[in-house]
């Protein structure tokens, strides 16, 4: 059998625990409870819910007064927020502690002058819920993906402000604010990237390097875990993304004596546990 490594920190962050207890908590109380969008990034998580009558609301229609809708870990923007409660919902905030900061931060720079550059992704649900906190107080910024799309964008602008969606990956925010830094006269930062998803890169970044393979367990619409994928995979090219036991393929194992496992910040552990029995099996 082959011999696993399995990462300390794999699974469940702070914040996602606190969204999933929270959806869990609504579906025993009310019987019935509505999410803005999948509570967290992952399909099995999302499906458990379900069979507690947690359902993702697929449109505001959907709702009556005095029904409970859960806003999720990623947040939402404050207009969100309002037009549920206008709809005379019980609104349930589940929003990540460490992303309602990086809300407060940008109010912050907005007040004290900056143009706000955001270290994330375009369109994700997070980015999304901190831009409609820019706009809510009246700021200016954009938001960007990479070097290129940076130096694309880069801003006409003395006085720069940054933050960070909390999942980035700490090497591209620091070589983003590295350039910023070189390109502006004044400059305020706050890495707002959460402890646990530095922890888990710092874990992967050694863990793929001491290892024949690679398995990185999370929902590909994961942001974390698609960043912990794309880490591993430029140190150990034998890296496989999955986000349940049954992806794992028979091939991958041949000849490997030492497999690492690390697992995004919304799998849950009982994913992680079929994933390893399950290599177990496959390398006997």
């Amino acid at each position: 059998m082959a011999n696993i490594k399995i990462a300390d920190s794999a699974g469940f962050c702070f914040g996602v625990k606190i969204a999933v207890d929270s959806a869990i908590d609504a579906g025993k109380k009310y019987g019935k409870a509505y999410t803005n969008g999948p509570i967290i990034h992952n399909k099995q998580v999302v499906q458990f819910l379900e069979g507690m009558n947690v359902k993702e609301l697929s449109s505001y229609d959907e709702l009556k007064k005095g029904d409970t809708i859960l806003i999720r870990s990623h947040g939402v923007p404050p207009k969100t927020e309002r037009k549920l409660k206008e709809l005379g919902v019980n609104v349930i905030d589940a929003t990540c502690p460490f992303v309602k900061k990086v809300h407060d931060k940008v109010r912050q720079l907005v007040e004290e002058g900056y143009y706000v550059i955001i270290i994330g992704e375009e369109g994700h649900p997070e980015v999304i819920g901190i831009l409609g906190h820019l706009e809510e107080v009246g700021g200016k910024g954009i938001v960007v993906e990479n070097m290129d799309d940076l130096i694309r964008k880069f801003p006409k602008r003395n006085k720069v402000g940054v933050v960070a969606q909390t999942t980035q990956n700490e090497e591209f925010f620091e070589e983003a604010v590295g350039y910023i830094a070189s390109n502006v006269e004044e400059l305020k930062v706050f890495n707002t990237i959460c402890d646990a998803t530095s922890v888990r890169q710092e874990e992967v970044k050694k863990l793929a390097t001491e290892v024949d393979l690679m398995i990185i367990i999370g929902g590909k619409h994961s942001g974390n875990t698609r960043r912990l994928a794309q880490i591993s995979k430029a140190l150990n090219p034998n890296t496989y993304h999955i986000e349940k036991a049954e992806e794992l393929n028979p091939e991958w194992f041949k000849n490997v004596e030492n497999i690492g496992v690390s697992a995004g910040a919304s799998t849950p552990d009982w994913i992680i546990k079929e994933v390893v029995e399950k290599i177990q099996e496959l390398t006997k």
